[in-house]
């Protein structure tokens, strides 16, 4: 069994069902992402992946879709 790293991020800008779509999008772009699940209205974005992400990419991901990234989820 492959172990999966889930990290929480907090986005600021999501406003809609659009707005998680693409973040949805570029975030599953990235290697190794196996599932994202974007909320609107918690500004949470939870990533399944087969191992940790560099926050730089996660931040170029999320900034291509047009919002920010504030940093992980307490």
């Amino acid at each position: 069994m492959t172990a999966v790293t889930v990290t929480v991020y907090k986005v600021t800008g999501m406003t809609c069902g659009h707005c998680e779509g693409a973040v949805t999008a570029e975030l599953t772009a990235l290697p190794g992402v196996t599932s994202v699940k974007a909320v609107a209205a918690t500004g949470e974005v939870t990533v399944e992946s087969q191992a940790p992400l560099s926050e730089d990419d996660v931040r170029a991901a999320v900034d291509e879709a047009g919002y920010e990234l504030v940093g992980t989820a307490a």
